[in-house]
């Protein structure tokens, strides 16, 4: 039934005079995903945003755009040929297929974008709905005020178009429109979602990954490459930067204090992903942190971890309980290979306690007896980098 589908979305529209350039990249990342399923038409018309279908099941096409960010919502509609008649036919046979479904009551919402129509809108809502109750007599009541599902009919310059679903989109800002960032991408829960969430509000990213091989499996590897490739499906190809820490994690525990482990090993990979992502021309770090979750993401550990770097560093979970964290990573996906059981940098070498309140002081005062400089230039000389696709 359905032939096209319309692209809704949301903040775009109050861009101004700029909203043409977040509207483009909008239809091109749409194509993009799009790409391994066929080649679509996705244009602009009359301030809104279309998707041809030509014969591809609407349904999977729905689920693939919704995922783009900067749209909120995806409606299935049919498009026809400019005729009234066929405008109210087109909305019974919408109307059928709802009362097909089991609801029980509808309105019509009409729009008139031909101005020299006969009837205005809400003339035309009262004409078809008049004429979808002839039809379908008893079987679904009216109700103006609260309908479970609406019948939207528009006539324009040229065609006609009849829509009832809107399937919610993830909204934010179109991938791409507000630069780059590298984010630390490690095997848990936290991080994955922190990259999806800076994504969507329309950053590229490329992520940097710590290891401890032979320490740590490469099936840990496998898993942040998995993790890596479901962002791929919202975020566009992701550049994979690997960095093996066991080096600098055996200078810090001969040379520093066991409790320090965890901090000092962090401040490490802050400075490592920083020169990475001024290489690689990106504007700001991106880490799961959240305020207490762990012993290094104390107030004062956030501090310390701060002050190892100039970049800017995004944390958009900050402020997130973990119920909330785990319910976007179910919702993306990244939750099921999240949780399978493999050890990270973090968890092999971590100490039996940790510092949760460091000094500042104190850890550089540590970090003195460390070849800080040579230690991180070895680590980034031997750097595997990856790019992931979907």
């Amino acid at each position: 039934m359905y032939n096209i589908l319309i692209v809704k979305y949301g903040e775009i529209g109050v861009k101004g005079k700029n909203r043409y350039i977040f509207e483009n990249k909008l239809i091109k990342n749409v194509k993009n995903i799009l790409k391994p399923i066929g080649k679509f038409n996705v244009y602009k018309e009359y301030g809104r945003i279309y998707v041809d279908l030509d014969g591809y099941d609407y349904e999977e096409i729905v689920e693939e755009v919704r995922k783009v960010f900067g749209i909120v919502g995806v409606c299935p509609a049919v498009r026809a040929e400019k005729d009234y008649n066929l405008l109210k036919e087109l909305a019974l046979k919408m109307l059928e297929e709802k009362i097909d479904q089991g609801y029980k009551s509808f309105k019509v919402d009409s729009r008139r974008g031909d101005k020299d129509f006969k009837l205005t809108s809400q003339e035309m809502s009262l004409d078809i709905g008049g004429y979808l109750v002839s039809q379908v007599k008893d079987k679904i009541a009216v109700d103006v005020r609260n309908p479970e599902v609406k019948i939207h009919c528009e006539l324009r310059q040229n065609h006609v178009m009849v829509y009832s679903d809107t399937i919610p989109g993830y909204g934010g800002l179109p991938l791409g429109t507000n630069g780059r960032a590298m984010s630390l991408l490690s095997g848990g829960i936290d991080s994955p979602v922190a990259s999806w969430m800076v994504a969507k509000r329309g950053m590229e990213l490329e992520c940097i990954h710590f290891h401890s091989y032979p320490f740590t499996s490469e099936k840990s590897q496998e898993k942040v490459r998995d993790l890596a490739q479901i962002l791929s499906k919202y975020c566009g190809r992701v550049r994979l930067h690997k960095v093996n820490m066991l080096e600098i994690q055996k200078a810090i525990g001969l040379n520093c204090k066991d409790e320090e482990m965890t901090i000092i090993s962090r401040r490490f990979m802050m400075r490592i992903a920083q020169q990475v992502a001024e290489s690689r021309h990106c504007d700001a770090l991106v880490t799961g942190e959240s305020i207490g979750q762990v012993a290094s993401q104390t107030i004062q550990g956030l501090t310390c971890t701060n002050a190892s770097v100039s970049m800017p560093v995004f944390r958009p979970l900050i402020a997130m309980d973990k119920t909330e964290i785990i319910d976007i990573a179910q919702k993306i996906g990244t939750f099921e290979t999240s949780i399978l059981p493999e050890e990270d940098c973090c968890t092999v070498f971590s100490p039996k306690k940790p510092v949760t309140k460091p000094k500042l002081d104190r850890i550089e005062r540590s970090e003195n007896a460390l070849d800080v400089e040579k230690l991180i230039q070895d680590a980034i000389d031997n750097i595997e980098v990856e790019d992931i696709e979907f």
